[in-house]
């Protein structure tokens, strides 16, 4: 039902900030899930910039501006508005520069400042195109952004000066190498005993992926950092993507983190939701010396918007008078929900059952399989991570709920493969009509570990391996043995997350008339690129067999609805929230129909399927291990 204030009728919006790996964008969702306003950034970097003296660097800087746009935006109306005029940096020699920055082979640095002006343009786009929807006449209600949800890359580290707001470096992405000294170090300097307990405490392994390796490194290796660390004069902050942008979005400048992303630190007890002096004491971190944001919730009040001074943190274009005033319209509107990237996927996928799980399908995978209020600490190679934490909601659907992760290295960059390498296919989308060509592999099995296997296998030495070829293999016997090699793996996943779960024996090989009503797996829901292909959630609904159907996501951008459900759910009064608890979520957002159209079951016989998955098993043996030291 529409709200109403003192002037019109309006309908409440969710405006989501999401700040992706290579991109940032800001979407304001209905309560239907709607996209009614979207805008999208992709990050500058220094592998794209031009020559300081190039004819086209005029070219260059406008093309890539952080605060500029050139092109229409189309709002979920269809009404296309241009606003160059709105957001217009001013003329000034210096470029903002790459967001994105590759100093050294293996680093991969952002710039947190630009980072923030993203998120503050993707904002701005969105609240003009708001305004010119609510002023169509023809329109009856008006909308109105009611909270504010933020979703981001996990693990990447930023440390600034709580003085001037500052960052004192750039941050560490979660992509980034540069501790893999570090990390090996600790690794030969305890022994295995030590390993299961830290992996008991946090659900992680000892990896240059966590923010922990990050900030040790940050406090050995720059000056600036260094010398205030030991000066400990306060003025040291910490904090992951999400933080940094509650940090300098709210005007309380709130000093939190939401527990899925402080629980991907490696300073966070998994039991106790809390910093753990062990934790700390391990990586030789003094919390009297940098601040550590408070671990909060997924879902409540963090702070009241107001826009950032971006001029003050040293950001050298500015954005003008008029986008600062538009600005205003949600000055005062709470933050109050957020979600890392991979768990508000999770939320966005609907995935609320303890036994659903989500696949995202993008240039590796990443698995998410709910386990509801149990922490399980896996036996098969996963990690254990914290899915959400929505405290207004009642009984058991109000505590943390954990998730088993996993990984694959090689999904969608195994198109681009066959596509640039190979030259089977000119664009990624043809992918799927070529393995359809053929009705199987042909007995071809494609194992992708071009960087080793990842999740369950955990086997840095393998690479990648095709066997079983003949006379008879064509390209379209690879394309579909490539597609299949993607998703053998995730079975292979989904099989140790379930066992990890409980399951007795291969409950992907069991009848499904004789499981029982508490499967170990509800569904696998998907999103990213290769979900968009009917032929690849086929041949995974096949390869998984009948027990798990296959859903593909009814809203592309589910990472970003995922915070946006975070944020409407946080309200302690259930009138004031845009849903009033999961089920109504569920109820608003899923379209039966939809569902059923973009549900995939298997329909490869179980005696091919076995025999399938048993040659899958024969090739990850002999391919396992190719890089082992020879004599």
């Amino acid at each position: 039902m529409p709200r109403r204030n003192s002037n019109f009728p309006s309908i409440p919006l969710v405006a989501t900030i999401d700040i992706g790996t290579t991109s940032a964008r800001a979407i304001l969702f209905s309560d239907k899930g709607q996209e009614i306003a979207k805008h999208q950034i992709e990050y500058s970097t220094t592998a794209s910039e031009a020559p300081e003296h190039s004819q086209n660097t005029d070219q260059f800087r406008r093309r890539s501006s952080l605060l500029r746009h050139d092109e229409p935006i189309f709002s979920a109306e269809g009404i296309a508005i241009s606003i160059e005029d709105n957001v217009e940096i001013e003329n000034n020699r210096s470029s903002v520069g790459p967001t994105l920055r590759f100093p050294q082979p293996g680093w991969v640095e952002c710039m947190p400042v630009h980072i923030l002006a993203n998120a503050v343009q993707c904002l701005v786009a969105c609240l003009i195109t708001l305004r010119k929807i609510n002023q169509n006449p023809n329109l009856k209600v008006k909308y109105k952004v009611k909270c504010i949800g933020i979703a981001n890359m996990r693990e990447t580290t930023i440390v600034w000066s709580r003085r001037t707001g500052k960052p004192l470096s750039g941050g560490i992405t979660w992509t980034d190498v540069r501790t893999a000294e570090i990390v090996q170090h600790l690794e030969k300097m305890i022994d295995e005993d030590r390993k299961a307990e830290l992996r008991e405490k946090t659900g992680l392994p000892l990896s240059t992926y966590f923010s922990a390796a990050k900030l040790r490194w940050l406090l050995d290796n720059d000056d600036t950092i260094r010398d205030k660390y030991e000066r400990s004069d306060g003025d040291l902050m910490f904090g992951t993507v999400d933080t940094w942008l509650i940090y300098h979005l709210t005007k309380e400048k709130t000093f939190v983190s939401d527990i899925t992303n402080a629980s991907r630190t490696y300073f966070m007890d998994l039991e106790t939701q809390d910093y753990d002096d062990d934790l700390l004491d391990f990586w030789g971190i003094d919390p009297t010396k940098i601040m550590l944001p408070k671990i909060v919730s997924s879902s409540e009040f963090y702070g009241s918007f107001a826009a950032p001074n971006l001029s003050n943190l040293g950001f050298h274009n500015k954005i003008t008078q008029e986008a600062y005033d538009i600005l205003k319209t949600i000055t005062g509107v709470p933050i109050c929900g957020c979600l890392g990237d991979q768990s508000a996927s999770l939320v966005g996928q609907l995935a609320f059952n303890p036994g659903s799980a989500k696949c995202t399908y993008g240039t590796g995978c990443f698995l998410l399989y709910n386990t509801g209020s149990r922490k399980l600490i896996s036996k098969h190679g996963a990690l254990t991570t914290f899915g959400y934490w929505f405290p207004t909601q009642d009984g058991d659907k109000g505590k943390p709920h954990y998730a088993l992760e996993g990984s694959i290295a090689v999904a969608g960059s195994i198109i681009q493969w066959l596509r640039d390498n190979l030259k089977m296919i000119e664009n990624a989308k043809d992918i799927g009509p070529l393995a359809s060509q053929v009705d199987n592999s042909g007995g071809v099995v494609f194992i992708p570990a071009f960087s080793g296997l990842y999740a369950p296998y955990w086997d840095r030495g393998a690479r990648g391996t095709i066997f079983g070829m003949t006379q008879y293999t064509s390209a379209s016997h690879i394309a579909r043995a490539a597609l299949e090699g993607v998703c053998f793996q995730v079975r292979a996943i989904l099989k140790a997350m379930a066992n990890d779960a409980g399951s007795s024996g291969d409950f992907l090989e069991e009848a499904l008339s004789s499981q029982s009503e508490s499967k170990p797996l509800l569904h696998l829901a998907t999103d990213g690129g290769m979900s968009k292909a009917d032929e690849v959630l086929q041949i995974q609904a096949d390869i998984l067999g009948p027990c798990v159907e296959v859903k593909r996501a009814q809203i592309s951008e589910c990472t970003a609805l995922g915070a946006a459900i975070a944020a409407g759910l946080s309200f302690k009064d259930p009138e004031e929230r845009i849903w009033r608890d999961l089920e109504d979520v569920v109820d608003k957002i899923e379209e039966k129909d939809e569902v059923l159209s973009n549900t995939f079951k298997a329909q490869l016989p179980d005696a091919d399927r076995r025999k399938n998955w048993k040659r899958w098993e024969r090739a990850i043996e002999r391919a396992q291990g190719w890089l082992q030291d020879e004599d």
